[in-house]
């Protein structure tokens, strides 16, 4: 492999190292609460309730992670959010180290650090249980030790960087992603001494071994996950233009934090002290281009930006030392700060609904979302956060109604994930059964020892449920303000005696989206 110099780390600074993180932590877990439980947060402690090697809409580990949680701390919205805000504080801690070993000194750190720290997008992702917070740590500690084997550190590290990514996978498969991306920065950039060594092809292996139980489920299972993935961009998934997924990153990053992670972009691209680092820059560069070509979700590319936190930290920490270091560094510190403070009610709801809209309004900020989906006052984000324990609450009312007999034979049928983690969470204190979905994986955990007698059946319509059912009667609707248009005014149905052979039924209600 080609000699190069290594270049020096920055100083260590022990305070910075714990009072960000130390921050960041004691942030997300005294503004937890926030409108309540989010849909996905729901399905994921089913997940965790139903383990195997793998979901229908993603790999094995949330599973693992939901059902330590229940293990452990329970089911509360405190517990379920305890580890994605452990998460974040060990993104930012992470972060600053990798400026350290970009080569930034304190400023550098401090830059980097609070970037991470107040990222809109990375304030939502770990305010709630979900894919995302444990798959930005993973990118962070993969870019950390792949800087550390660019800058001459010992070859194993591609070992741990194959634990780091095996783990990634089964979590997300968008790790894939990071590994090509980093492949890419090391062949543009003529690192090819890198891939001539067996230690890459051992951590590769690594991670590809670890990854193997979900691929052996993925064919055991006939690949349900590009069926979801094929439905999802066909039917749910709004398209987006190159330069609409582009802009997408400035808001999400934070507008103001722009010249951070564009001057640490530039800075691993052009700088000269810092060439031995470029396969990183153009890795992230790789990995946006395919992200934009397989038109993935603008917040996939997000885990990426801690490498460029980092850099920018770097970049302008050696930048202002050709001006009045202090007034630049202050300046930019302070505008990095006032972006996260202006956009914190827009990336985690620490408002009321009503103050929320006062202020969205104010800043000209209209509800969004990323799906086909109609909106209604509030983003999806947040309206995926109201109203689940009200609905089970509803059912409760219908099943408490029903005879004792039926009673005892009834179960719910719910048209999504969403609504069959509610009744499955809050359900059994309000003395219902768990629900029965053909949504994701709800559908490969069949309809268990539901017996066809007595279904009580959120949002369907009643006519269709008569070509399955003796009777149906309307049993009580279901309102909440502000949640998901499409899961308001939802009437609850009570079906009895079903018609058509349960295998025929099953087959009805799949859906993967």
């Amino acid at each position: 492999m080609e000699a190069r110099p290594r270049p020096a780390v920055g100083p260590a600074w022990p305070a910075l190292r714990w009072l960000l993180p130390a921050a960041a932590l004691v942030f997300q877990l005294t503004t937890y609460a926030g409108y309540g439980f989010f849909r996905d947060e729901l399905y994921y402690l089913a997940n965790g309730r139903h383990l195997d090697f793998g979901y229908v809409d993603h790999p094995p580990l949330i599973g693992l992670v939901a059902a330590a949680i229940r293990t452990l701390l329970g089911e509360s919205l405190f517990a379920v959010r305890i580890f994605p805000a452990l998460c974040g504080a060990a993104v930012v801690a992470v972060t600053v180290e990798l400026a350290r070993v970009l080569g930034g000194g304190r400023f550098a750190q401090l830059l980097a650090g609070i970037a991470a720290f107040g990222a809109p997008l990375f304030i939502g992702h770990f305010g709630f249980l979900s894919l995302n917070a444990f798959d930005v740590l993973v990118w962070a500690i993969v870019w950390l030790l792949t800087a550390r084997v660019l800058r001459g550190e010992d070859e194993r590290l591609w070992i741990w960087i194959g634990v780091a990514c095996g783990v990634g996978l089964e979590n997300k498969i968008s790790v894939l992603f990071l590994g090509l991306g980093i492949v890419v920065g090391l062949l543009a950039c003529g690192r090819v001494g890198h891939l001539r060594s067996r230690w890459p092809w051992l951590g590769a292996s690594v991670a590809l071994l670890i990854f193997l139980p979900h691929v052996l489920w993925q064919v055991a299972h006939d690949w349900p996950t590009a069926e979801f993935i094929a439905n999802a961009r066909a039917n749910k998934m709004l398209p987006h233009a190159p330069l609409d997924f582009l802009s997408a990153q400035v808001e999400m990053m934070g507008p103001l934090a722009l010249p951070v992670w564009c001057g640490g972009l530039v800075f691993l691209l052009a700088a000269p002290s810092r060439r031995v680092f470029r396969p990183l820059g153009w890795a992230f560069v790789a990995v946006t281009v395919v992200m934009i070509a397989q038109k993935g979700k603008p917040y996939y590319l997000g885990p990426g930006f801690t490498l460029l936190f980092a850099a920018g930290g770097v970049a302008w920490e050696r930048w202002s030392a050709t001006f009045a270091t202090r007034t630049v560094r202050a300046s930019l510190l302070a505008v990095v700060v006032f972006g996260t403070v202006v956009a914190l009610p827009l990336a985690k709801p620490i408002l009321s609904v009503d103050a929320y809209l006062r202020y969205a309004e104010r800043l000209g900020v209209g509800p969004s979302t990323d799906e086909r989906k109609e909106l209604g006052r509030l983003p999806q984000f947040f309206a995926d956060m109201r109203g689940w324990r009200e609905l089970a609450e509803t059912v409760a009312s219908v099943h408490a109604q029903l005879p004792p007999e039926d009673q005892r034979r009834a179960r719910v049928f719910a048209t999504n994930y969403g609504q069959a983690g509610a009744i499955d969470l809050f359900g059994p204190a309000l003395g219902l059964a768990p629900s029965i979905c053909g949504h994701n994986s709800y559908y490969l955990w069949g309809p268990g020892d539901w017996d066809g007698a007595v279904l009580l059946v959120i949002g369907t319509d009643g006519e269709v449920l008569k070509q399955a059912f003796k009777t149906v009667e309307f049993g009580a609707l279901y309102s909440f303000p502000d949640c998901m248009p499409y899961e308001n005014n939802k009437s609850i149905w009570i079906a009895r005696d079903m018609i058509v052979p349960m295998e025929a039924f099953w087959s009805r209600v799949k859906n993967y989206d």
